[in-house]
């Protein structure tokens, strides 16, 4: 166990960056075509061929997951990775035409420093997240890089870089669970000023940093701190969790909205207005063993609560252990704060 989404068989993941831009991508990408849904929290999402994800449209499998920074200009991402995907044979054959599904949401980090030329000369200058989202499906592995870097590149958090993070582990009935987040929160991962994760009490081994919560939570810690001016503050933390576990889209669906519970425990405040957090949920049915029609429920629901652990657990870690981007005025990461432990 590698303590990462590819701990669940079927799943590889791949990132790519601009480091001038301040930006990147990261693609999840599966070994077989595999169910998946979707569940939309925030307030402001931007996404793509997410409407077919809900359980009553009629595709039944995506290929790819694509998470990209660059707001609506990041939707390009899709394209590069889909066509990485059509040259490798993936996804469904229509008319002799091989058509893979890439799924995509988006985050806001525009106005994090770096440069963004597409946005002064749109006429001259091209957006790179065609190019991101090609690079990272070509880099899918086991192995990926956490912090800064792909989705997670331009990511901040209302006291501290954010970054991209990922965590795993097995539920008593045997079944993977793992998750992938790429944190841009308009709030905070920490309590207060001070360097408690609200994550902490999922927190496996020192993962993040092992310190726990502190001995109390006062009003102080538990006012609200947003990223610039509360009205105008954009965000978005982006997610996927995954399961080896065999499951319908409806069920994919549930493990999708308690998943998001995740979000919740890890971020204060989560689900704003302007927020567009977005959680996938992917069965790549690699188990040998399945739910059981008598302990469906059940099983169903220890995925559900280990998928929830997982994501809160994996924005914790993104943002300890991501690297603070160099522009002036630019956020500090978390070891920049308060130290390494």
């Amino acid at each position: 166990m590698k303590n990462l989404i590819t701990d669940v068989p079927g799943v590889r993941v791949g990132n790519a960056h601009d480091a001038r831009a301040a930006t990147g991508v990261t693609v999840a990408v599966f070994d077989q075509s595999s169910v998946a849904s979707v569940a939309t929290m925030g307030g402001a999402p931007g996404s793509r061929a997410v409407t077919l994800l809900e359980p009553e449209m009629t595709r039944g499998v995506i290929d790819a997951v694509v998470l990209s920074g660059g707001s609506l200009y990041g939707l390009d991402a899709a394209g590069g990775a889909s066509a990485v995907l059509c040259a490798q044979g993936r996804g469904a054959t229509f008319g002799g035409l091989t058509l893979p599904v890439a799924v995509q949401a988006i985050l806001f980090d525009l106005m994090n420093g770096g440069e963004k030329d597409w946005l002064r000369e749109p006429v001259k200058c091209r957006p790179p997240y065609w190019d991101l989202g090609r690079d990272a499906a070509l880099a899918a592995s086991s192995d990926f890089a956490l912090g800064t870097v792909g989705a997670g590149y331009g990511g901040t958090t209302s006291t501290l870089k954010g970054g991209l993070g990922s965590t795993s582990q097995r539920t008593k009935r045997g079944f993977l669970v793992g998750a992938l987040a790429a944190v841009n929160a308009v709030g905070s991962a920490t309590i207060g000023d001070g360097p408690h994760f609200w994550a902490a009490p999922y927190e496996r081994g020192q993962e993040f940093g092992g310190r726990g919560w502190p001995a109390k939570i006062d009003e102080t810690d538990l006012a609200l701190r947003f990223k610039g001016q509360p009205a105008e503050a954009t965000a978005t933390t982006i997610a996927m969790v995954a399961t080896d576990a065999s499951l319908t889209k409806a069920e994919c669906k549930r493990l999708a909205i308690m998943a998001n519970d995740g979000l919740a425990r890890a971020l204060r405040p989560v689900h704003a207005p302007n927020d567009g957090d977005t959680v996938f949920a992917v069965s790549t049915a690699r188990a040998e063993a399945g739910l059981g029609p008598a302990g469906e429920p059940q099983a169903l629901t220890e995925i559900g609560a280990a998928a929830a652990d997982c994501l809160a657990r994996a924005v914790a870690r993104g943002v300890h252990e991501a690297t603070a981007l160099p522009f002036k005025n630019a956020l500090p990461d978390f070891r920049q704060r308060f130290g390494k432990r």
